[in-house]
């Protein structure tokens, strides 16, 4: 043994070739926090002062080869001046050159997850074999930053401008097929050979059959484009990046510009200029809110993992109605693996049902995602019954009926009696109280919330609902299922609209108000979308259903009646009355046609400032500020009091709850790193504008005594 660290170990193969092995003693995968790039810097010293060094397979004894950087670590990075990060930077990046400056060839066998810093390590070697299933890709634009290791140095001189944009820029994760087909890869083989195809070409290498030294001075030359050549390829580049990017996201663009600065120079030049746009970036209040995220999202994981583990997995599943709701439940269920029985009491339902899957596989097989046979599989999953025959075999029932406590408390009731001993039954409702639902039920500890968000296949989160007597093997049960359906999963505790529901009326509210007062909500919606959210007020409550708005409504107003009832008609009262439901009717505040692809196409609608005359306010100017104050202002102090109020467990939970639930712009971190970023002492003042208007315009005690004591919610 060479070198014998905590995560790298480096042991003699043959004749001078030597293996550089990955393998972190104290967690299960491998990243590079400090002590492995410490560990790192040793190892490649070592490795250099030998006289016989002919060759160095850099390989990993994990399941994945490196995951990438510990953004623990990076956190404490950002947090210092420009200079100090940039001068970290080139410090590491000596790590990384003297990989690739090494007197012998280097070759990386990639027999997993090769991400940000993991893959810039594997640039740094002269050629790289991947294993089939492997991914590589520099991801680190989804965290407001870019590869800061060399990535945006070496990748467009291996792979070329056009291709390098593309992997950096929209930060994608590659397969093995994929990068082989960019230049990432030199190879790609079954995973258990993957070593040994390594191997045998370094010592190809070594016996001259490839010019890896061409191969490196290649990577460490100016990229090999004229002036127009590079002016073409990055000034059309630009347009496309920033377009996809949006004005909110920085970094795809400020990873193009540098690597345009820096495409003339060569490595040692180019390194720095990387370490600087790098550094900008990392003090952006856009970089802090993604890295946060990310955090948030590892913290959720490591909750949910804890359910999973106490929970047996279910292995059949079933889905009690089948409409669009129902269907697209057993969509998700069948093609993730679980059977699912889809039960309802009308044969065209369950048609409904089955159109749904069938529509949502149709697109997966169009787009080349799946092929005939994995539609078939899953759609053979999916079991259409009018009968409870099969519920005997049930682990888990999710009931997707009606929004009606009648309705549903008489289905629950009845499913109970033909399951199992320790089945779990749930309910998919997006505002009634699980707590009274289950005084329907002789079982109530093995019942719970189950709240998917539609359309189910595309959104990400699930409410699972803790009702007064539900027990935590019945959740535990719930949040496994959730995740084994790749959802993220999120436990609250029973009220009125549960998390997310809760705090977007309190939003509706704030936007109904306003148009009360007289705003135009064609401005609304403009200023919203402006401020971060994928669709303003109006658009939002066209596409939820105008209808469902306003039972949902209802019920909010009942549980809390001193903030969220209203006197007389409002807009959402009124378009009810109108049977203007928005999208599903094809009329709401906006008209809609269905387009060339099948998705209905917003449009504006002559009728409607007639049709709100009398519920819209003589006609105001109102400020985009102000129209941002009386819009966040609500729905901030409402995700205030779920946490306060125990509905949700933490502050992470409740940021990732409303950005997954009903799409808070990512790059503003959720309402309490919002927050946060304003301060409270800054946010209790804007409110205080708006006291007059009410309970919801009102912060909480809490929220007060913070505010004065400098305290925030993630410390």
């Amino acid at each position: 043994m060479l070198y014998q660290g905590q995560s790298i170990r480096v042991e003699a193969v043959e004749g001078g070739i030597f293996n550089l092995v990955f393998d972190n003693q104290n967690e299960s995968i491998n990243k590079l926090d400090q002590a492995t790039l410490g560990e790192l810097r040793d190892a490649v010293a070592q490795l250099a002062a030998r006289d016989d060094l002919s060759g160095v397979l850099f390989s990993s004894a994990k399941s994945c080869f490196i995951v990438g950087a510990d953004i623990k670590e990076f956190n404490q990075m950002f947090s210092s001046d420009e200079e100090s990060i940039v001068a970290a930077l080139l410090e590491l990046n000596q790590i990384f050159n003297s990989i690739e400056d090494l007197p012998c060839p280097t070759v990386t066998a990639i027999n997993g997850i090769a991400l940000g810093g993991g893959c810039e390590l594997c640039l740094s070697t002269d050629y790289r074999v991947m294993a089939e299933g492997a991914k590589i890709g520099l991801p680190e634009v989804k965290l407001g930053i870019y590869p800061g290791w060399g990535g945006t140095v070496r990748l467009p001189r291996l792979i070329g401008v056009d291709n390098a944009n593309e992997w950096i820029c929209g930060g994608a994760e590659k397969r093995a097929a994929a990068a082989l087909k960019d230049g990432v890869a030199d190879a790609v083989v079954a995973p258990e050979l993957v070593r040994e195809a390594a191997l045998d070409l370094l010592r190809n290498c070594i016996e001259g059959k490839f010019d890896y030294l061409a191969r490196r001075e290649e990577k460490k030359s100016p990229i090999k484009l004229n002036q127009i050549e590079q002016m073409m390829a990055f000034e059309s580049a630009k347009g496309v990046i920033g377009g996809k990017a949006g004005p909110h996201y920085p970094a795809p663009l400020a990873a193009l510009k540098t690597i345009q600065k820096h495409a003339s120079l060569p490595r040692d030049k180019a390194l720095p200029i990387e370490a600087a746009g790098f550094a900008k970036l990392a003090r952006n209040e856009v970089t802090r809110a993604l890295v946060g995220l990310f955090m948030k999202d590892q913290a959720i994981k490591k909750i949910t993992g804890k359910y999973e583990a106490q929970a047996e997995a279910v292995q059949q599943a079933a889905v009690l109605g089948a409409g669009i709701m129902g269907g697209g439940v057993a969509y998700q269920s069948a093609s993730r693996g679980t059977p699912i029985l889809m039960k309802d009491i009308a044969e065209p339902a369950l048609q409904l049902g089955l159109d749904e899957a069938n529509k949502l596989l149709g697109g997966q097989l169009k787009r080349g995602r799946i092929d005939a046979a994995k539609m078939a599989q899953t759609i053979n999953r999916i079991t259409p019954t009018l009968s409870y025959g099969d519920f005997n075999r049930v682990d888990l029932v999710v009931e997707a009926v009606v929004e009606n406590p009648k309705v549903k408390k008489a289905v629950l009731a009845e499913a109970e009696q033909h399951l199992s001993e320790g089945a779990v039954l749930t309910s998919n409702t997006s505002t009634i109280s699980i707590t009274e639902l289950a005084t329907a039920l002789q079982k109530p500890e093995n019942f719970c919330g189950m709240h998917f968000f539609n359309p189910v296949h595309k959104m990400p989160l699930v409410e699972v609902i803790r009702g007064e007597k539900t027990s935590e093997a019945t959740i535990a049960r719930t949040v496994a299922y959730a995740k084994a359906m790749g959802k993220t999963p999120i436990v609250v505790n029973d009220c009125p609209g549960f998390l997310v529901n809760r705090i977007l009326f309190p939003y509706f509210g704030g936007f109904a108000r306003l148009i009360s007062d007289g705003a135009d909500f064609r401005q609304i919606d403009k200023v919203m979308e402006g401020f971060g959210w994928p669709m303003g007020p109006a658009y939002l409550l066209d596409v939820v259903g105008v209808d469902t708005a306003h039972h949902a409504d209802r019920v909010m107003a009942a549980g809390f009646p001193d903030r969220m009832d209203h006197q007389g008609e409002n807009v959402i009262d009124r378009l009810y009355q109108l049977e203007r439901f928005g999208q599903k009717n094809s009329k709401g505040f906006y008209r809609y046609e269905i387009d060339r692809k099948g998705k209905p196409k917003k449009l504006p609608d002559a009728e409607i400032d007639t049709l709100l005359d009398g519920v819209v306010g003589a006609a105001t100017a109102f400020s985009d500020e102000e129209i941002i104050e009386r819009m966040m202002v609500p729905l901030c102090i409402e995700t205030v009091r779920c946490l306060e109020d125990g509905i949700v467990a933490s502050a992470a939970e409740a940021d990732m709850g409303l950005i997954m639930g009903i799409g808070f712009p990512p790059f503003r971190g959720g309402p309490l790193h919002y927050l946060d970023q304003m301060g409270l002492a800054r946010f209790c003042e804007i409110a205080a504008k708006y006291e007059a208007l009410g309970p919801l315009y009102q912060p909480t005690d809490k929220m007060k005594q913070m505010a004065a004591a400098g305290e925030t919610y993630f410390g």
